[in-house]
């Protein structure tokens, strides 16, 4: 099997994980990260000349590489999401705590006289 075949399928494999929703976040993540290294492998190992048959597997990578780089902006826009909310919730719980905790100090007057 060529280099590009071997990237072809990586990058089927890496699409297939990321539009897979029914799987845990953690383990998606790992698994990206383990098919995200076995592409950047076999792109290292790609040189030319290439087949007709590789540069059509070349056009189609181009496209699925588009994909893949949307699926995984996705997925870091509901971590980004999932973080921002869990913040939120921390800080609202704080303040649930400590009420008192924000409240402004402006308006307070220090005399110098004694």
């Amino acid at each position: 099997m060529s280099s590009v075949q071997s990237f072809y399928e990586a990058t089927l494999e890496l699409i297939a994980t990321l539009e897979n929703t029914t799987i845990d976040r953690d383990k998606k993540i790992s698994e990206v990260e383990v098919l995200l290294e076995k592409r950047q492998l076999t792109m290292a190992n790609m040189a030319p000349p290439y087949t007709e048959v590789e540069k059509e597997l070349g056009a189609k990578l181009i496209k699925l590489n588009e994909k893949a780089t949307q699926l995984m902006q996705r997925e870091k826009l509901f971590i980004q999401k999932d973080i921002k909310d869990l913040s939120v919730k921390k800080e609202s719980s704080n303040k649930y705590i400590n009420p008192y905790q924000s409240m402004a100090t402006d308006g307070m007057f220090y005399d110098k006289r004694k």
